[in-house]
């Protein structure tokens, strides 16, 4: 049975007072949501509810995660005899996790990355032909939010948690960050000696930067309906998670946003502002013994439940409509509503993104691709600790000794160039029997080789072959040939494609459609973008040689499609074939003809890794040359409106 999160009711979290003191919060839309008003205590039990029901279910599957965890952070807690054995002789080794798959992990990680990487990482097509420019310029806008939030490094963490827990999790958000910036300004002076001009700077408070950021949702931390699969959490009823913040920035954030956040000064009366559902359950720190936060803690921690419901207002007491609304709470510290409003999202889902590549339409967590591995990094860990235990047991040299016929202080002298006295029994008998070592066999020699299949295994299980990692096959006498290596990898290649394609469809999609409704919903100041990427060329027809193009939310009232990438990464679908082909067509009239050698050569360079082609194309000024018929040519020239190339310069 999974344990169910109550927390210590016999201990008060909240001082008695905080139901008489009042700050005076007007609250939106007339509620009455001040702690412990009747509609505050049964809209923080409704919460409380659903998240207990949801931990309830995914605590199930937190004694794997932390199998996980464990074989990730490549530590062992060691066992009272083998801190014995590192205190007498720090260099003796000792049980250890062998890292294969942390190695496994890194080369799936590197194959995704290079899939999702590339620039930009979201791409935007035009659904009419008055949309096609505006969706060049959101492409170009959210390309700069990207690398302004460092989106990247979000995206690698939900990767990896997809691959380690079967779920990866991502929040995306809309932020603006304030702060001061220089303008610069001249003051002209008009004097009997004329107009002098000085030039200064000044520094004026405004918005430093708004645009798109995308926050990780830690997976032990997370709260989805039970209900519904992992593929489809858009459908449940709700949706949570849970982050850890302080105090002084929930007052900050209650300051900058007016009604949108409330009853932040109501924390104060606050015992122990720690959720119950907060509690570290990984075991992530286990290598740096790790310890639950104090009660008493001058870093103020404040754990925040951000909760979005589908809910009927009339039954929540929230408003007049009967049909469902989608609502986003926010309770902190298990007490204080913070926020309760209807979600203004335009695009209308729940703000969460989820990577589950090995998911089977039904589980709300299923397996990830490292805990299929765990049996069997288990197995090469008993079989590379077996043998260093016997090989630190075998050179440990084990003597039978008769006490009567030797000094027995002589033999347990460690030191090189002992000298062994024998007692006077034994003096002139001889020294053959009197110690006698214990025959040694090392009966886990095999290991190390066995160990070699496990990792074999764990190559094809997982479809990161040797190769992925960067190493070569090292088996057989014969030589690896070209043909065999170009077929392994890939083989290997197709399937870390279809994984990639799944994450594409669950994860990218969603962030590329997030990013775009948020951008043209909540962006208010017109933003300058660089003409760069594949639609530069377009973009610079249109808007003539400048390179910075100006972009305002006007531009950006379009409809487009987010465009996800097919999982596979530069030089992956290429083969030398295309090189012959390119010859062939070049030498024949024939296909010359029928086929644009120009774009045939720049698929063939982005394919093999080069990410801008399109800077080397020979394009004078940005010139189209009109192809015109002889006739009117020569009527042009005799006008005086066209004249011969050579003589231009």
């Amino acid at each position: 049975m999974p344990y169910i999160v109550t927390g210590d009711t016999t201990i008060p979290k909240v001082d008695s007072d905080i139901y008489e003191v009042d700050y005076k919060y007007s609250y939106p839309g007339g509620l009455d949501l001040k702690p412990g008003s009747k509609l505050h205590t049964k809209i923080k039990d409704q919460l409380m509810s659903r998240a207990r029901d949801s931990r309830n279910e995914t605590s199930k599957r937190f004694p794997s995660w932390r199998k996980i965890d464990q074989v990730l952070t490549t530590y062992i807690p060691l066992k009272d005899k083998e801190k014995q054995i590192k205190e007498k002789d720090s260099t003796k080794p000792v049980s250890i996790i062998f890292p294969y798959t942390y190695s496994m992990l890194e080369a799936l990680l590197t194959y995704l990355s290079l899939a999702f990487f590339q620039d930009p990482i979201l791409q935007y097509e035009g659904v009419g032909p008055e949309d096609v420019q505006g969706a060049m310029l959101l492409e170009l806008v959210i390309r700069l939010h990207c690398y302004k939030s460092k989106v990247p490094l979000a995206i690698h963490t939900a990767l990896r948690d997809s691959l380690s827990y079967g779920i990866g999790l991502s929040t995306p958000t809309w932020v603006v960050s304030r702060g001061r910036r220089p303008i610069r300004s001249s003051i002209i002076t008009q004097s009997d000696m004329g107009q002098s001009s000085e030039q200064q700077v000044e520094w004026i408070d405004d918005v430093i930067f708004e645009g798109n950021r995308l926050e990780s949702i830690d997976p032990y931390m997370w709260f989805p309906d039970p209900s519904v699969s992992s593929d489809k959490v858009q459908d449940g009823e709700f949706v949570g998670w849970m982050v850890r913040d302080n105090y002084m920035n929930t007052l900050s954030d209650e300051q900058s946003s007016s009604q949108e956040m409330f009853n932040a000064k109501y924390l104060k009366h606050v015992k122990d502002r720690r959720s119950t559902f907060s509690v570290d359950e990984s075991d992530r720190e286990l290598k740096f013994k790790k310890t639950s936060p104090p009660v008493v803690s001058s870093l103020s921690p404040v754990d925040k439940l951000y909760m979005y419901i589908n809910l009927i207002p009339k039954d929540w007491e929230l408003g007049p409509s009967e049909y469902p609304e989608k609502w986003m709470f926010c309770l902190a510290s298990d007490e204080i509503i913070l926020q309760a409003q209807k979600s203004n999202l335009a695009h209308g889902m729940y703000p969460v993104s989820v990577s589950s590549p090995e998911f089977d339409g039904y589980s709300p967590i299923p397996i990830g691709r490292i805990e299929i591995l765990s049996g069997l990094q288990e197995t090469l860990d008993w079989l590379f600790n077996s043998h260093t235990a016997n090989v630190r047991k075998a050179i440990n040299d084990m003597f039978v000794v008769d006490p009567y016929l030797v000094n027995i202080e002589d033999i347990k002298d460690p030191k090189p160039g002992k000298l062994i006295r024998l007692r006077r029994p034994a003096w002139g008998k001889g020294v053959d029997k009197v110690v006698q070592q214990f025959p040694v066999a090392d009966i886990t020699r095999q290991n190390i080789a066995d160990s070699a299949y496990i990792t074999q295994w764990m190559d094809r299980i997982s479809g990161a072959d040797q190769s992925m990692a960067g190493a070569l096959r090292q088996s057989g006498p014969e030589r690896l040939t070209k043909g065999e290596f170009q077929g392994t990898r890939g083989s290997a290649i197709s399937r870390l494609q279809r994984l990639a394609m799944i994450i594409g469809m669950q994860y990218m999609q969603d962030i590329g459609t997030m990013f775009a409704v948020h951008t043209q919903q909540f962006m208010s100041k017109e933003v300058y973008v660089k003409a760069i990427g594949r639609n530069a060329e377009s973009l610079m027809n249109t808007f003539g040689s400048v390179d910075r193009i100006p972009v305002s939310i006007y531009d950006l009232a379009i409809n487009y499609d987010a465009i996800v990438r097919d999982g596979s990464i530069p030089g992956g679908n290429f083969s030398e074939a295309w090189l012959q082909l390119f010859q062939t067509i070049g030498t024949t009239p024939e296909l010359n003809a029928q086929f644009d050698v120009t774009r045939i050569f720049m698929y063939i360079a982005q394919q093999l890794g080069a990410k801008n082609v399109e800077d080397f194309k020979r394009n004078v000024n940005r010139i189209n040359p009109t192809v015109m018929p002889d006739e009117r040519v020569a009527n042009e020239a005799q006008a005086g409106n066209i004249i011969p190339f050579n003589e231009a310069f």
